[in-house]
This record gives C-alpha cells, sequence and structure tokens, in this order.
C-alpha cells in the first residue's frame, strides 16, 4: 500500500484539527500551504479548523515546500526548524504563525 500523499493529508486535516480542538484555542488567521504543484488553505477561527483547496484571500502565513518535504516534515522526519534553515521550507507573512505550524500539523 502506497503511503498517504499531499492530497490525502489536506484531505483528512480537519478533522484530525477538530479532535484537538484545545489546540486551536484563540486561533484566527489563515495559512496558505503551496506544496509541489497544489494549494491549500487552512482558515482558524473561533476554535474551528476550515480547509479548503486552492488559493486563500488575504492569507496570514504562507508556506512553500516541495511534496516530497512537505510529507516529511508532517510525519516528523524533517524537523520545520532544519527545513527552513536549508531551503527546503519558505515562508512569508506572519512568521510567529509559522512557528506554530508543526504542532498544528501533526496534530
Amino acid at each position: 500500500m502506497a503511503e498517504p500523499g499531499v492530497v490525502e493529508f489536506f484531505g483528512s486535516l480537519e478533522d484530525r484539527l477538530k479532535a484537538s480542538a484545545g489546540k486551536l484555542s484563540g486561533m484566527n488567521c489563515v495559512y496558505q500551504f503551496k506544496v509541489g504543484d497544489g494549494s491549500y488553505n487552512v482558515a482558524f477561527a473561533d476554535g474551528n479548523a476550515k480547509v479548503a483547496k486552492g488559493e486563500a484571500s488575504a492569507p496570514n502565513c504562507t508556506v512553500t515546500m516541495a511534496e516530497s518535504d512537505f510529507m516529511d516534515l508532517v510525519s516528523g522526519k524533517l524537523n520545520g526548524q532544519m527545513a527552513f534553515m536549508t531551503g527546503k521550507l519558505k515562508v512569508a507573512g506572519d512568521f510567529g504563525l509559522a512557528l506554530k505550524l508543526e504542532s498544528l500539523l501533526k496534530a
């Protein structure tokens, strides 16, 4: 069986985030993910998360990564800070939100 990919990851992310709603408390922001050829956005508001395919109109934080690097990041094989320092992870916008990202994606 093939390992899950980016589409499957974002397809199940909303349910995983709802299961750990405590982490979402007080978050009101939009993350934009540009992973490989795909784009996804995750909007946090009032303790809820909504995942959608495509571009967000006004993201607070944009993350750009290759698909394989992203899957390594979310599986724990790649450290977020190391990925950033080696250029595998690019961040635009609110860097403080980017620092919270690793714990949110491993929800």
